[in-house]
């Protein structure tokens, strides 16, 4: 029950985060494309990996991981804010931007996600 209660306060702290950093981000770099939420995603899919790389005997107690990983990073990062984006720019007729922030964006996340994971396994060791 902890673990719920856990991953629901995490999960409200990163959608609370996600609105902050997302607005700020906006503020600074008012641009056509959907920076603020590729920075979002990039960072939390890092975070996402130094916290699962964290998930192993002796290392981070898995109610912790659940709540960081599952609540923190899946209420900060936004894969349905993403794929909305990618629609407004095929929208917009801007077919190779909306292919690029779509392919960018897996390919980017997927590699913040590896290298926080081995970071986490450098960190964590």
């Amino acid at each position: 029950m902890m673990a719920l209660v856990l991953m629901a306060l995490g999960g409200a702290v990163g959608a609370m985060l996600r609105f902050v950093v997302d607005a700020m981000i906006r503020q600074l770099w008012s641009a056509r494309f959907p920076v603020a939420t590729l920075i979002i995603n990039t960072t939390g899919s890092l975070a996402l990996g130094l916290i699962t790389a964290g998930a192993t005997p002796g290392g981070v107690d898995p109610v912790w991981c659940a709540a960081l990983g599952v609540g923190l990073c899946g209420g900060f990062t936004t894969f349905s804010t993403a794929m909305v984006e990618t629609v407004r720019l095929l929208g917009e007729r801007r077919g190779l931007a909306g292919l690029t922030y779509l392919l960018g964006s897996a390919v980017v996340c997927v590699i913040a996600a590896g290298l926080g994971s081995w970071l986490g396994t450098v960190w964590w060791s």
